[in-house]
């Protein structure tokens, strides 16, 4: 096979599971220290933010560039640069002393830790033989699944404990582990070696204007009203110009810095368009509950980063089941029941209501879990079969952008759902409380009479008492928004289920073996 065939796979998997397992928990582990960084840095909250949007737009501009990266400078040698830079720049995020300082280091670490996933997929799918890759990936998409509900756990409990330094720290042990086991185990393939072809100087700067545009756009459109800002306004322009030049660019060009003719297969095209959903709703709804369960039932922050857990339990436990079924039965019947699996539990978590105890969420999560796990290994196994040897590095580096950007839609759109839904609701709920509705009448009387009871004037208590039921009618309203949107995100995962028939079926033990 190549150079690397006498390195046992596991330990490969292992090596480059470190990196990824912290490039992804990254995504999501500052989110809840974000009030601790405001308040040790003398900045607002909104301010803070920028140490994530920073994050996340160098991440997004290096992801699709991996590939080509990768035949520059040869993949185990940008393998160990990211995993350096990354670990270097998690110290310096940790020393920062100022909010330009810690958003500079971040962009560090995005860029940085932007290779990691692709590299780490592209590595794997390689190291093992192709009727063992249901088991790759499910060792794998563990990290990818585990990392982002392990985040805002692991982020609270080091922020309440230590500090928000710490939260960067994290990363310099688990770093040094993984740079020591790729230097010892990693090895290039022949085909790979790194070569020196015309730089598309065109296609990286389009690309990273346009990234970088757009991801700005989905992190800060919502906190801006959208197009109602001149500045997202104009980076919506920019974003869309230069991608569509982009597309034009490197679809005629001889040395593309993204390759896109690698949709002209039909699985990988239709299993890039379904990662771009899963990420949409995972994300989506990752960013939907932990508001809900603080804002609306009242949990601390730690809390609902544990009550989020059985969504990991599920796919901590289903992800190596998985694997190894999907080496034995047809990954596409597993790729539709877990997309079903996925819609049926969030059309299950539309049920909830103000009552809902411990136990409503920790079972439609926990099945989630499972649904998640069914969905992400044979839906990576199913896309890259048709794929070439080299040409992988590529197609799981575009795989893996669009994973993202559907994550960064996801949280933008649900976010302004939210928003506008709940004035929305608020409004048609406050109209029914009028003088002329039995019901309201009653629990406003009902309430001014307990005030009054407990020693308040008439008219304090009349005014509290309207407070009181505005507030109600605000918390009913914050609710039917968010059940209204886990109901759409159920709809939505149902309607994919059809599209899983387009897919080729992998041929057996000859999976990638097309391009060697």
């Amino acid at each position: 096979m190549s150079s690397e065939r006498h390195v046992n796979p596991w330990i490969v998997a292992v090596s480059v599971m470190f990196a990824t397992f912290m490039e992804v928990l990254d995504t999501t582990v500052v989110n809840v220290s974000l009030p601790h960084i405001a308040g040790s840095l003398s900045v607002t909250i909104d301010e803070a933010t920028w140490a994530l949007t920073s994050y996340l737009v160098a991440n997004a501009i290096i992801l699709p560039m991996t590939g080509w990266l990768a035949s520059q400078f040869g993949r185990k040698r940008l393998l160990m640069l990211s995993v350096i830079g990354f670990t270097l720049s998690s110290f310096l995020c940790g020393l920062a002393p100022t909010l330009p300082l810690l958003i500079l280091f971040r962009v560090v670490q995005g860029a940085t830790g932007g290779a990691l996933q692709p590299l780490s997929q592209a590595v794997l799918l390689e190291a093992f033989p192709p009727q063992d890759r249901g088991k790759a990936m499910g060792f794998w998409g563990l990290g990818i699944v585990v990392a982002p509900i392990l985040g805002p756990v692991l982020g609270g409990w080091l922020t309440d404990s230590y500090s928000w330094r710490w939260v960067f720290y994290i990363n310099i042990p688990v770093g040094i582990a993984s740079i020591v086991m790729t230097r010892l185990f990693i090895f290039d393939p022949p085909y790979l070696r790194a070569e020196s072809r015309k730089v598309d100087y065109w296609g990286i700067g389009m690309l990273a204007v346009g990234i970088g545009a757009l991801q700005i756009v989905l992190d800060k459109g919502q906190e801006e009203d959208w197009f109602a800002s001149s500045m997202i306004l104009s980076l919506t322009v920019i974003a869309v110009a230069t991608l569509g030049a982009l597309i034009v660019h490197e679809l005629t060009t001889e040395n593309p810095v993204v390759d896109l003719r690698v949709f002209k297969a039909r699985s990988y095209a239709v299993g890039v368009f379904l990662m771009t959903v899963v990420g949409f709703v995972l994300y989506g709804s990752l960013v939907l509950l932990p508001i809900m369960l603080q804002t609306l039932l009242g949990y601390p922050s730690l809390q609902a980063g544990i009550a989020m857990s059985p969504r990991g339990m599920g796919a901590f436990v289903m992800m190596p089941i998985t694997g190894l079924m999907t080496g034995r039965f047809d990954p596409r019947k597993l790729l539709g029941t877990g997309l079903a699996i996925g819609g049926m539990t969030l059309l299950w978590l539309s049920n909830l209501n103000l009552q809902a105890g411990y136990w409503d969420i920790f079972w439609p999560q926990l099945v989630q879990g499972i649904g998640m796990s069914l969905l992400f290994v044979p839906l990576t196994t199913v896309a890259m079969a048709p794929i070439p040897r080299e040409r992988m590095g590529n197609a799981t580096s575009l795989f893996n952008l669009m994973r993202n950007i559907g994550g960064s839609v996801g949280i933008a759109v649900t976010g302004t759902m939210l928003a506008r839904n709940q004035q929305a609701t608020t409004a048609l709920l406050g109209a029914n409380v009028t003088p002329y509705d039995a019901a309201s009448q009653s629990v406003l009387a009902q309430m001014r009479g307990a005030m009054m009871a407990a020693g308040v004037d008439a008219a304090t208590a009349t005014n509290r008492a309207y407070a009181a039921v505005f507030g109600m009618v605000v918390k009913q309203a914050a609710m039917v928004a968010f059940v209204g949107i886990f109901q759409l995100m159920g709809i939505l995962f149902l309607a994919l289920v059809p599209l899983v028939l387009i897919m080729q079926r992998p041929k057996r033990g000859a999976a990638v073996t097309s391009g060697h």
